[in-house]
Protein backbone atom coordinates (compact mmCIF):
# COMPACT_ATOMS: atom_id res chain seq x y z
CA UNK A 1 0.00 0.00 0.00
CA UNK A 2 1.51 3.40 -0.86
CA UNK A 3 1.44 5.98 1.51
CA UNK A 4 -1.62 8.03 0.45
CA UNK A 5 -3.79 4.94 0.32
CA UNK A 6 -2.44 3.94 4.79
CA UNK A 7 -3.28 7.71 5.17
CA UNK A 8 -6.60 7.05 4.43
CA UNK A 9 -6.90 3.78 6.04
CA UNK A 10 -5.41 5.17 9.13
CA UNK A 11 -8.05 8.05 9.03
CA UNK A 12 -10.73 5.76 8.42
CA UNK A 13 -9.75 3.52 11.64
CA UNK A 14 -9.49 6.68 13.81
CA UNK A 15 -12.55 7.57 12.69
CA UNK A 16 -13.81 4.59 13.99
CA UNK A 17 -12.64 5.45 17.90
CA UNK A 18 -14.85 8.39 18.76
CA UNK A 19 -12.90 9.25 21.92
CA UNK A 20 -10.47 10.85 20.53
CA UNK A 21 -8.81 12.16 17.10
CA UNK A 22 -6.37 12.33 14.22
CA UNK A 23 -3.71 15.01 14.72
CA UNK A 24 -0.83 16.26 12.68
CA UNK A 25 -0.31 17.11 9.05
CA UNK A 26 3.13 16.05 8.34
CA UNK A 27 2.91 13.01 10.40
CA UNK A 28 -0.23 11.67 11.53
CA UNK A 29 -1.00 10.79 15.46
CA UNK A 30 -3.30 10.63 17.90
CA UNK A 31 -2.51 11.21 21.42
CA UNK A 32 -4.04 11.66 24.56
CA UNK A 33 -3.39 12.16 28.31
CA UNK A 34 -0.18 13.58 27.12
CA UNK A 35 0.99 10.73 25.46
CA UNK A 36 0.78 9.18 21.82
CA UNK A 37 -0.53 5.93 21.13
CA UNK A 38 -0.70 5.56 17.52
CA UNK A 39 1.42 6.96 14.48
CA UNK A 40 1.76 6.06 10.95
CA UNK A 41 5.53 6.72 9.91
CA UNK A 42 6.31 8.02 6.47
CA UNK A 43 7.11 4.97 5.32
CA UNK A 44 3.31 3.93 5.38
CA UNK A 45 3.43 1.82 8.64
CA UNK A 46 1.24 2.37 11.31
CA UNK A 47 2.48 1.52 14.71
CA UNK A 48 0.14 1.42 17.86
CA UNK A 49 1.68 1.63 21.98
CA UNK A 50 0.86 -0.89 24.49
CA UNK A 51 2.04 -1.74 27.84
CA UNK A 52 5.01 -3.77 28.24
CA UNK A 53 3.26 -7.17 28.64
CA UNK A 54 -0.03 -6.28 25.99
CA UNK A 55 3.40 -5.55 23.67
CA UNK A 56 5.02 -8.89 24.08
CA UNK A 57 1.30 -11.09 23.61
CA UNK A 58 0.76 -8.88 20.39
CA UNK A 59 4.27 -9.48 18.99
CA UNK A 60 3.33 -12.99 19.48
CA UNK A 61 -0.71 -12.98 18.56
CA UNK A 62 -0.44 -10.78 15.19
CA UNK A 63 2.27 -12.42 14.33
CA UNK A 64 4.32 -8.51 13.95
CA UNK A 65 7.36 -6.68 15.33
CA UNK A 66 8.21 -4.01 16.97
CA UNK A 67 7.55 -0.61 15.35
CA UNK A 68 9.86 1.95 13.86
CA UNK A 69 9.95 5.46 12.86
CA UNK A 70 12.62 7.35 11.34
CA UNK A 71 15.31 4.64 11.62
CA UNK A 72 14.26 4.34 15.80
CA UNK A 73 12.55 1.66 17.41
CA UNK A 74 9.02 3.21 19.35
CA UNK A 75 9.11 1.84 23.05
CA UNK A 76 6.23 0.26 23.44
CA UNK A 77 5.13 0.37 19.92
CA UNK A 78 3.87 -2.64 17.79
CA UNK A 79 3.73 -2.37 14.07
CA UNK A 80 0.48 -2.99 12.88
CA UNK A 81 0.47 -5.25 10.10
CA UNK A 82 -1.96 -4.73 6.61
CA UNK A 83 -3.13 -7.89 7.09
CA UNK A 84 -4.88 -6.89 10.31
CA UNK A 85 -5.86 -3.29 8.65
CA UNK A 86 -8.22 -5.03 5.78
CA UNK A 87 -10.50 -5.16 9.20
CA UNK A 88 -11.30 -2.21 10.47
CA UNK A 89 -13.40 -2.90 13.11
CA UNK A 90 -10.95 -5.52 14.73
CA UNK A 91 -7.98 -2.61 14.21
CA UNK A 92 -10.04 0.11 15.77
CA UNK A 93 -10.51 -2.62 19.20
CA UNK A 94 -6.19 -2.74 19.60
CA UNK A 95 -6.56 0.91 18.63
CA UNK A 96 -9.30 1.59 21.39
CA UNK A 97 -6.92 -0.66 23.72
CA UNK A 98 -4.19 1.31 22.96
CA UNK A 99 -6.13 4.55 24.18
CA UNK A 100 -7.19 3.17 27.13
CA UNK A 101 -3.47 2.08 27.85
CA UNK A 102 -2.31 5.69 27.90
CA UNK A 103 -5.28 7.09 30.09
CA UNK A 104 -3.71 4.69 32.69
CA UNK A 105 -0.41 6.17 32.53
CA UNK A 106 0.37 9.42 34.91
CA UNK A 107 -0.69 12.73 32.81
CA UNK A 108 2.05 15.00 30.91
Amino acid sequence: MMYDEKLKVYDALVAKCPRFERKGKTMPYTSANGYMFSLLNKNGEIGFRFSKETQKEYLEKLNTTLFKSYGATMRGYILIKDDLLQNLDEAATYLNESYDYVMTLKPK
